[in-house]
């Protein structure tokens, strides 16, 4: 499933479903996306990377390599379905 692929990315060593770790939590990030459609815009910014949207620590790119584009769409669903 999504979760394993997300893992396997490495999402989950920045980021929790509901906690600030590195990253923002999936919670605080559906929050600040709530209502908006998105899924184009964090696609982009997770292949990207980037930073200053919720701080200043960077995200490093995400390549297909790591996750594909199927297993990206569902997690960024996921997340902001949280």
């Amino acid at each position: 499933p999504v979760d394993d692929a997300m893992t396997k990315a490495g999402c989950m060593a920045c980021h929790a479903k509901d906690k600030k770790m590195v990253g923002p939590s999936f919670k605080d990030i559906a929050a600040k996306y709530k209502g908006q459609d998105v899924v184009a815009k964090l696609t982009e910014k997770v292949r990207k990377g980037g930073s200053g949207v919720f701080g200043p620590i960077p995200m490093a790119p995400n390549p297909p390599a790591k996750i594909n584009d199927a297993d990206l769409k569902a997690a960024i669903e996921l997340i902001l379905a949280s």
